[in-house]
């Protein structure tokens, strides 16, 4: 049996202009998915079948069922699909993305799932889905690694977007990541401010559509000239920040200039316009989770205002180095 793991995802700085070239700050998260694959042991000859079976089960992090795929193989048809209907608003389009992402990853390495083999492949989150963290990318992240394959290309290929998310998922440390021609590169930044005890993580409770938020982004990049200079000056003051004081006033900043590029108010303004501190939309923005700078009273704040999930800073992210 071969396992796998991939870290969850949140991006400091940077969302949207990313895209066009911007440094950004992002930071991989303790939270993530596992990938384990095993080989079933039936002889598809002696059963009269011409090719093997691939049955794929996705659990959520309370280990309860959410999507179940049947697939022949090698052509990958999907013989049957089951997934929470409650939770997913009767799409069954997960089991073609699913599909999509095990074709492309064939196109990339041909000999992936060649052989007359049946397969029980089990995908388990350790977050819940609708926090945003990335399901997609830690599943990516995945079967790229079952496949061996390019993660990044196999992300391109399918989702699309910046890749941060792929970044994140491979590193075990909070990096730098940027696009030139469309080419990928990060670096590991020490990124662990002395003032972290002050810092949470609040969800919105609501998810959000990353490539909703991108289409949104691109009716509004003739506003983004100077913005990508500008948003990388910030990441590289904001990873080296070592003032909380500082680190407020430059986050108030970065909304300021995507604010008006997106043509949105930020979310400190929507809701939490009487906050002792600052807040400062992570990725897309308008769900999933925000960064709150505060102290002991800013659990209750947000408890307060509907939202009950405030992680710490030292509980949610990820930093081995």
């Amino acid at each position: 049996m071969q396992s796998f793991y991939s870290n969850g995802k949140l991006l400091i700085t940077g969302e949207y202009v990313v895209l066009d070239g911007a440094e950004a700050l992002a930071v991989p998260t303790r939270f993530g998915q596992n990938l384990t694959v095993q080989k079933l042991n039936i002889n598809p000859t002696l059963s009269g079948k011409l090719g093997g079976e691939l049955i794929w089960e996705s659990f959520t992090d309370k280990n309860e069922l959410w999507l179940q795929v049947e697939f022949d193989l090698p052509k990958l048809r999907i013989i049957s699909a089951t997934f929470d209907a409650t939770s997913d608003g009767g799409n069954d389009s997960l089991a073609e993305n699913l599909q999509n992402i095990l074709f492309e990853a064939k196109k990339l390495n041909q000999e992936f799932l060649l052989n007359q083999q049946d397969f029980y492949i089990k995908s388990k989150l350790t977050f819940p889905r609708n926090w945003g963290l990335g399901s997609s990318s830690t599943l990516i992240n995945n079967i790229a690694q079952w496949a061996k394959v390019d993660t990044f290309q196999l992300q391109f290929n399918t989702f699309g977007g910046s890749g941060y998310d792929i970044a994140c998922a491979k590193n075990d440390s909070p990096i730098l990541y940027k696009l030139t021609d469309k080419k990928p590169s990060f670096k590991s930044v020490a990124f662990n401010p002395n003032f972290k005890e002050q810092l949470y993580f609040v969800h919105l409770n609501k998810k959000q559509n990353s490539r909703e938020g991108i289409a949104a982004y691109k009716k509004f990049k003739k506003n983004n000239i100077t913005a990508v200079d500008e948003i990388s000056q910030l990441t590289h003051q904001i990873s080296n920040c070592t003032s909380l004081t500082n680190f407020e006033e430059l986050l108030i900043e970065h909304e300021r200039i995507i604010s008006k590029i997106i043509n949105q108010e930020p979310i400190q303004k929507q809701l939490f316009s009487g906050y002792f501190g600052q807040t400062k939309s992570l990725g897309a923005w308008g769900g999933d989770f925000i960064l709150a700078t505060g102290n002991n009273d800013t659990p209750n704040y947000f408890k307060q205002k509907g939202f009950k999930t405030i992680i710490p800073y030292s509980d949610m992210i990820l930093c081995k180095k």
